[in-house]
């Protein structure tokens, strides 16, 4: 900050204050609101108020995550139609600065939240798991058995099961995948004929299979056992009949391992690879989201806070509209599921930048 000039530093704190307002109300906002409908469900599973303070408190940094952006689109549409509407903007191209160069401090705290963003969204698959198991969503089923499904396990393994019996402890047909760094931590492939869990042990022996290790791209190496104990294995026969971890509790890297997996089993991934990939096109949508408010924000100096506020609200409805129809398109093929988390971005970084060209300056 010692770097910046005065001016810099009044328009990034005056941007900032408004920033931080709405990056921390939004979130206690869809607390106050999804407490007031599922408190109810909460207290007749004997949840104690602490627990369900500590899963919304866990809650927070996954909300925080969406609303980055629009917590980015208040703080410059309020903040540049302040500096509008009190001739601030004129007063300082009168001094030979440009409204471009006016923007400098708001782009640098946009590029500040895309880098939280990214931060928070590493951290919230964790926040998650904590936040479903205290307020126990997550219920072991009462089927004694299950067929043909993935199940995400933790530190990044995947189980492609063709047949699970609770009641006889077996495993029919079974895949454990880890994806691995480099030569020190390679990624491994088992397959396995049948498993059986030993209750003394905790774990699963696996049986009649081979091991295939890869060091490198370009090196592989395979064993055939008759029966293998697998150490981390240790989720129970019951445990495997419950939901494994929903992408929002996965990690970049574990999502595309999971998704790797589904794919090789001929499951439809689509809607999993956009969301994997929202994880970083939302916090980049922070930086476009700013490029689109500055410009639109100078044509509010008439209506006031109110059209400011107006004009935020129905551009983040429209963004997360724009959010829910690209997730639907990609999940169904119709645009690369990549491509299709990006679109939001691309539309608003086009109508941005076509906006800032058309500024006087």
């Amino acid at each position: 900050m010692r770097m910046l000039k005065p001016l810099d530093r009044y328009v990034f704190a005056e941007w900032l204050k408004i920033f931080a307002g709405t990056a921390l109300g939004f979130p206690v906002l869809v607390i106050v609101l999804d407490l007031t409908e599922k408190l109810d469900k909460y207290l007749n599973r004997n949840l104690s108020p602490q627990s369900i303070a500590l899963a919304y408190l866990y809650g927070v940094p996954d909300t925080m995550f969406l609303v980055l952006p629009a917590s980015v689109l208040f703080a410059t549409v309020f903040s540049v139609g302040s500096f509008t509407r009190h001739s601030e903007i004129t007063a300082a191209k009168a001094s030979g600065i440009s409204f471009y160069r006016f923007i400098m401090p708001m782009a640098f705290g946009a590029l500040l939240a895309m880098v939280a963003g990214l931060g928070i969204g590493a951290v919230s698959p964790y926040t998650n798991a904590r936040r479903v198991e205290l307020l126990k969503e997550r219920q072991f089923s009462n089927r004694s058995s299950r067929f043909n499904f993935t199940y995400a396990a933790e530190g990044g393994r995947v189980y492609t099961i063709a047949g699970a019996d609770v009641e006889q402890r077996t495993l029919n047909q079974v895949v454990v995948e880890r994806k691995g760094k480099d030569a020190t931590y390679p990624t491994y492939f088992v397959s396995a004929r049948s498993g059986k869990y030993d209750l003394r042990r905790k774990q699963w022996m696996l049986q009649a299979g081979v091991m295939h290790i890869l060091p490198s791209d370009a090196m592989s190496i395979s064993i055939a056992f008759d029966s293998l104990r697998d150490r981390r294995m240790t989720e129970d026969p019951k445990a495997l009949m419950a939901s494994s971890k929903v992408p929002e509790e996965m990690t970049f890297a574990e999502l595309g391992t999971f998704i790797d997996a589904l794919e090789r089993s001929g499951s439809d991934v689509g809607a999993l690879k956009v969301g994997r990939m929202l994880k970083i096109a939302i916090p980049a949508t922070c930086l476009i989201i700013m490029l689109f408010g500055a410009p639109l924000a100078t044509s509010t100096q008439r209506g006031g806070t109110a059209f400011g506020a107006g004009i935020s609200l129905v551009t983040t409805v429209v963004f997360l509209m724009l959010v829910q129809l690209t997730q639907a398109i990609g999940s169904k093929g119709l645009v690369p599921p990549n491509l299709a988390a990006w679109l939001p971005g691309i539309v608003f970084g086009s109508l941005g930048l076509l906006l800032l060209a058309r500024v006087r300056t």
